[in-house]
């Protein structure tokens, strides 16, 4: 039998895929709308049709791995995004770069689904909630490094050599969880209800009302980060100018706070419920862009900028398991569906997103931090009916 933190650290890696191939390139977006000799924001649509396939593609990896097995899904994953990777590093225009990172979000969608199912398969309860604390830590990582992976593999060659490495990193992934992972899992028998049924189980999920609330939460504030990782490039390499090293040390701050935030969060969840804390971050994250927004539009320092920019980037730390946990409370026999919609609703909504603002957010910072703050004031206008929501769906359990 594996250890947890074994089985912590192969999953964590696994699901360390979908940020690599969101954040290794990002360094390489100046490098990228040169050689392809089209605007800097164009080149943000490969990231957003990534994104949009990673979520869409989500809703029919689940029920296909509920019916057919993990190791088979997650290797197929593995097999369409390392080709993908490899024909992306071929790529001679913008056209067949959209085409190919579309190709491999539907490999990455299928990995990253794969992940929680085999959570689920092992260990149950509080045992389950811990598992995913430590993937969650391990996972903070693989945005951070991400970056400076880029910047140093842009040091050695081009940006072709990115994806090359991304390919070679999912054979990697391949041969550790064929060796190590899943000749020690605990059997686990596939389900026998057809495909069919499984996916008319979304619908149960898209009536719940405070469940639909933390999804619409999780949408909003996943476009927020969204929209930053989309832009940071342009916006600390191109407006302020700053190095390839620079920008990398930079993003990874984000995550260093995000990390923070998250360890803050596990001892508070002992006396204050996670919708109540769900609820103060949401609106730390809504001033923090507040301020952002007013620092930007008043020509204010690049130091105010970053500061503004880290804190809000940061709260997701906090954010996302506490929207997690209440988002599938109410659904404990149908997670894997519930999980799925959020991930898929959180990807492709926001990739949308994401897409409208390189498509129209022109070359300018003032637009893009609008976005971000538009997005949070929606998730905040949600939050704060959240922690009644959640009472009465309580209640009427309860009376039940």
């Amino acid at each position: 039998m594996l250890s947890h933190f074994q089985l912590a650290l192969m999953l964590g890696m696994t699901v360390a895929l979908g940020p690599l191939a969101l954040d290794a390139y990002l360094p390489a977006f100046p490098d990228m709308a040169d050689g392809f000799s089209v605007p800097h924001a164009d080149i943000g649509l490969s990231l957003s049709a990534y994104v949009f396939t990673l979520g869409l593609a989500q809703l029919v990896g689940g029920p296909l791995s509920d019916r057919y097995g993990r190791k088979l899904i997650l290797f197929g994953g593995l097999t369409v995004f390392a080709a993908a990777g490899l024909m992306i590093a071929q790529s001679g225009t913008l056209g067949e770069l959209v085409f190919w990172r579309v190709i491999q979000g539907i490999g990455g969608a299928f990995c990253a689904v794969s992940v929680p199912a085999i959570v689920r398969d092992q260990t149950s309860g509080q045992e389950s909630a811990r598992l995913f604390g430590l993937i969650g830590l391990i996972m903070f990582i693989a945005p951070a490094a991400a970056p400076s992976l880029g910047a140093f593999t842009l040091s050695l060659g081009d940006w072709h050599w990115i994806f090359v490495v991304l390919a070679v990193y999912a054979v990697f992934l391949a041969f550790v969880l064929q060796t190590a992972l899943f000749p020690r899992l605990a059997p686990k028998p596939r389900a026998t209800t057809p495909v069919s049924t499984l996916v008319t189980n979304y619908g149960l999920v898209l009536r719940h009302s405070a469940t639909m609330r933390f999804v619409g939460i999780q949408v909003l504030c996943f476009s927020t980060m969204l929209l930053f990782i989309t832009h940071s490039s342009f916006i600390y390499q191109e407006w302020f100018g700053l190095s390839n090293s620079m920008f990398s040390v930079l993003f990874a701050a984000n995550i260093v706070f995000m990390a923070a935030l998250n360890l803050i969060n596990r001892p508070l969840l002992r006396r204050i419920p996670s919708v109540q804390l769900l609820r103060v971050q949401v609106i730390m994250q809504f001033v923090a862009l507040l301020a952002l927004v007013t620092v930007v539009a008043m020509d204010g320092p690049f130091w105010a900028v970053v500061a503004c920019m880290i804190a809000a980037i940061g709260c997701q730390g906090g954010i996302v398991p506490n929207n997690m946990a209440n988002a599938l409370e109410f659904f404990p026999h149908l997670g894997g569906t519930a999980a799925a919609l959020l991930g898929a609703a959180q990807f492709t909504l926001s990739g949308g997103i994401s897409a409208l603002s390189s498509a129209f957010g022109g070359d300018a910072l003032l637009p893009i931090v609008v976005s971000m703050l538009a997005c949070s004031t929606g998730a905040t206008l949600l939050v704060l009916g959240a922690p009644g929501a959640v009472a009465r769906e309580r209640q009427a359990a309860a009376a039940a």
